[in-house]
């Protein structure tokens, strides 16, 4: 039987070179590559081969949070050390806070530069 494993996961946006930037510098991951047109783009993990890839999709439209008029259909989750600090530093790189953060104080909800929530979370408990 041929083993199947995970490789990554793709994110539709309107621009991919930017939104892997994005998130290229919210982790400190960097780009690992990108068409110059856009379309796609990527970034990974070090010491992984899990990728995170973004895809240019015409006529984007951007998730809803909390609303499902526009599914949000997943989301990605960081830890941080710090969350104030995460939350400035997305801020900086043009994310924003969601209206509704369902998690009080213990996680934020963000929405990246293309409107897809994505959540900053402490530590892990027995970190």
């Amino acid at each position: 039987m041929t083993m199947v494993t995970w490789a990554g996961m793709m994110l539709d946006c309107p621009h991919a070179g930017e939104l892997a930037a994005f998130y290229g510098e919210l982790t400190g991951w960097g780009v690992g590559g990108a068409d110059p047109e856009g379309a796609w783009a990527f970034l990974s993990p070090p010491g992984t081969e899990i990728m995170i890839g973004f895809q240019r999709v015409d006529d984007y439209r951007a998730p809803s949070w909390p609303g499902q008029d526009s599914p949000q259909q997943f989301h990605l989750d960081f830890r941080v050390a710090d969350l104030d600090e995460a939350v400035g530093r997305a801020e900086r790189l043009d994310a924003k806070a969601a209206d509704v953060q369902p998690g009080g104080d213990r996680w934020r909800v963000m929405l990246d530069p293309a409107g897809h929530p994505f959540c900053l979370c402490p530590p892990a408990p027995d970190a």
